[in-house]
Protein backbone atom coordinates (compact mmCIF):
# COMPACT_ATOMS: atom_id res chain seq x y z
CA UNK A 1 0.00 0.00 0.00
CA UNK A 2 1.56 3.37 -1.02
CA UNK A 3 1.62 6.42 1.40
CA UNK A 4 0.84 9.49 0.01
CA UNK A 5 2.73 12.71 1.61
CA UNK A 6 1.50 16.38 0.90
CA UNK A 7 3.00 19.76 1.92
CA UNK A 8 6.18 18.42 2.78
CA UNK A 9 9.57 19.52 4.27
CA UNK A 10 12.47 18.23 5.51
CA UNK A 11 11.11 17.60 8.97
CA UNK A 12 7.46 16.84 8.68
CA UNK A 13 4.09 16.42 5.96
CA UNK A 14 0.90 18.50 7.03
CA UNK A 15 -1.30 15.79 5.60
CA UNK A 16 -0.69 11.57 5.08
CA UNK A 17 -2.90 9.69 3.63
CA UNK A 18 -2.15 5.72 4.36
CA UNK A 19 -4.79 2.81 3.77
CA UNK A 20 -7.77 4.95 3.52
CA UNK A 21 -7.22 7.19 6.64
CA UNK A 22 -5.87 10.84 6.33
CA UNK A 23 -3.51 11.97 9.13
CA UNK A 24 -2.76 15.46 9.46
CA UNK A 25 0.15 17.30 11.53
CA UNK A 26 -1.17 19.53 14.82
CA UNK A 27 -2.26 22.79 13.13
CA UNK A 28 -2.54 26.27 14.86
CA UNK A 29 -3.96 29.85 13.75
CA UNK A 30 -2.03 31.53 10.83
CA UNK A 31 -2.21 34.88 13.35
CA UNK A 32 -1.12 34.17 16.70
CA UNK A 33 -2.21 37.85 18.10
CA UNK A 34 -5.57 36.53 18.99
CA UNK A 35 -7.65 34.72 21.60
CA UNK A 36 -8.33 31.15 22.14
CA UNK A 37 -12.01 31.56 20.18
CA UNK A 38 -10.11 33.45 17.29
CA UNK A 39 -6.98 30.74 17.02
CA UNK A 40 -9.75 27.63 17.54
CA UNK A 41 -11.27 29.10 14.33
CA UNK A 42 -8.34 29.45 12.56
CA UNK A 43 -7.12 26.10 13.33
CA UNK A 44 -10.38 24.70 12.33
CA UNK A 45 -10.55 26.22 9.17
CA UNK A 46 -6.93 24.82 8.54
CA UNK A 47 -8.08 21.52 8.94
CA UNK A 48 -10.81 22.05 6.71
CA UNK A 49 -8.98 23.11 4.43
CA UNK A 50 -6.14 20.11 4.73
CA UNK A 51 -9.28 17.56 5.21
CA UNK A 52 -10.28 18.82 1.52
CA UNK A 53 -7.23 18.71 -0.13
CA UNK A 54 -6.97 14.66 1.29
CA UNK A 55 -10.10 14.27 -0.54
CA UNK A 56 -12.46 14.19 2.62
CA UNK A 57 -14.08 16.38 5.72
CA UNK A 58 -14.86 16.88 8.83
CA UNK A 59 -17.86 14.44 9.55
CA UNK A 60 -15.18 11.78 8.51
CA UNK A 61 -12.85 12.74 11.46
CA UNK A 62 -12.18 9.95 13.83
CA UNK A 63 -10.36 11.47 16.32
CA UNK A 64 -8.67 14.74 17.58
CA UNK A 65 -6.15 15.68 20.52
CA UNK A 66 -6.88 19.07 21.59
CA UNK A 67 -3.70 20.74 23.28
CA UNK A 68 -4.12 23.62 24.85
CA UNK A 69 -1.32 26.29 26.28
CA UNK A 70 -3.95 26.72 29.54
CA UNK A 71 -6.29 24.23 30.27
CA UNK A 72 -7.92 25.90 32.93
CA UNK A 73 -8.05 29.22 30.85
CA UNK A 74 -8.98 28.24 27.26
CA UNK A 75 -11.15 24.97 27.53
CA UNK A 76 -14.34 26.40 27.54
CA UNK A 77 -12.77 29.33 24.85
CA UNK A 78 -12.01 26.63 22.68
CA UNK A 79 -15.55 24.23 22.75
CA UNK A 80 -17.64 26.57 22.16
CA UNK A 81 -15.61 27.65 19.05
CA UNK A 82 -15.65 23.75 18.47
CA UNK A 83 -19.26 22.92 19.09
CA UNK A 84 -20.44 25.51 16.94
CA UNK A 85 -17.98 23.53 14.32
CA UNK A 86 -18.68 19.67 14.65
CA UNK A 87 -21.60 18.63 13.08
CA UNK A 88 -24.29 17.50 15.78
CA UNK A 89 -24.01 13.45 16.04
CA UNK A 90 -20.59 13.19 14.38
CA UNK A 91 -18.47 14.15 17.63
CA UNK A 92 -14.92 11.84 16.79
CA UNK A 93 -12.72 10.13 19.99
CA UNK A 94 -11.07 13.05 21.81
CA UNK A 95 -8.34 13.63 24.29
CA UNK A 96 -7.87 17.74 25.57
CA UNK A 97 -4.58 18.35 27.54
CA UNK A 98 -2.32 20.91 28.38
CA UNK A 99 1.26 21.47 26.99
CA UNK A 100 3.72 23.59 26.81
CA UNK A 101 3.63 24.32 23.03
CA UNK A 102 6.50 25.28 20.52
CA UNK A 103 5.96 28.86 20.14
CA UNK A 104 4.68 31.27 23.18
CA UNK A 105 1.98 32.76 21.95
CA UNK A 106 0.08 29.25 20.60
CA UNK A 107 -2.75 28.88 22.61
CA UNK A 108 -4.21 25.79 21.28
CA UNK A 109 -2.96 22.99 18.62
CA UNK A 110 -5.30 20.03 16.96
CA UNK A 111 -3.98 17.06 15.62
CA UNK A 112 -6.20 15.07 13.68
CA UNK A 113 -7.09 11.80 12.00
CA UNK A 114 -9.99 11.26 9.01
CA UNK A 115 -11.75 8.39 7.14
CA UNK A 116 -11.40 8.86 3.13
CA UNK A 117 -14.88 8.54 1.69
Amino acid sequence: MSIQRQLTNERMSQLVVHNGTVYLAGQVADDMAGGIEQQTRETLHNIERLLDLAGTDKTRILSVTIYLKDIDAHFAGMNSVWDTWLPRGLAPARATVEAKLCEPEILVELSVVAALP
